[in-house]
């Protein structure tokens, strides 16, 4: 999507522009990304193209009428069009459910600065939810985007399913080398020092996991028996 066109010839692609018989080169992947991935299709598939050819298939699945509805919403409320590589961020993330700055630089073919930049911006604009810190950061669509693309059920499921795992991994951590301290667990779940301490208070409170000493001090290891 970001690589320059080279025409086989030239100067017979400059003299077709110059009298009006093709557009600009260069336009066409993007015009067919965007009119894809505007009516909530799937993006084209190029992976069959080689040095020699350029083999594109499109997808024919109907078209999701919510993100239709979500796209022209949000387009009106900015009076522009959204970015490419904003169409592309939101159908990745509808796609996958839950979307990492790697995975848009890869969709995207840019760095994870320009990712970073373009899920800020749907953060923003309230289309997206980031989670975690900023080391281990992934979005998943805003709970009401969300709740009205694939219902409340789903999306609890999706959102608490971090909260559920990292406890699991809390405890299977302990078990492996008999206590873990809060930075242990702001490395190993790639999250705040607020949201460590919480979920250790949690564990604390259901009994799981016992608190020694204070401060920096203090670590957690399971109940004696």
């Amino acid at each position: 999507m970001n690589i320059e066109p080279r025409p086989r010839n030239p100067l017979l692609a400059d003299a077709m522009k110059r009298i009006g018989i093709v557009e600009r080169s260069g336009r066409g992947v993007d015009t067919i990304y965007r009119g894809l991935l505007r009516y909530g299709r799937a993006a084209p598939d190029y992976s069959r193209t080689d040095s020699g050819n350029v083999v594109l298939r499109m997808p024919t699945n109907p078209a999701n009428m919510d993100f239709i509805k979500l796209v022209i919403e949000e387009e009106e409320r900015c009076g522009s069009s959204l970015p490419i590589d904003s169409l592309i961020a939101l159908s990745a993330v509808r796609e996958l459910r839950r979307l990492t700055l790697e995975e848009l630089a890869e969709r995207i073919q840019r760095d994870t600065t320009s990712a970073k930049r373009t899920l800020e911006v749907l953060t923003e604009a309230g289309l997206v939810e980031a989670h975690g810190t900023t080391r281990g950061r992934s979005y998943t669509l805003s709970a009401t985007l969300y709740r009205e693309a694939v219902g409340k059920a789903a999306y609890i499921r999706q959102a608490g399913f971090s909260a559920i795992q990292r406890e699991q991994m809390i405890l299977s951590y302990v078990r492996q080398h008999g206590k873990i301290s809060r930075s242990d667990v702001m490395e190993l779940c790639h999250i705040s020092k607020d949201q460590a301490s919480k979920l250790l208070v949690r564990l604390s409170a259901a009994g799981k996991i016992v608190m020694h000493g204070i401060r920096r001090g203090a670590f957690y290891s399971f109940p004696e028996v």
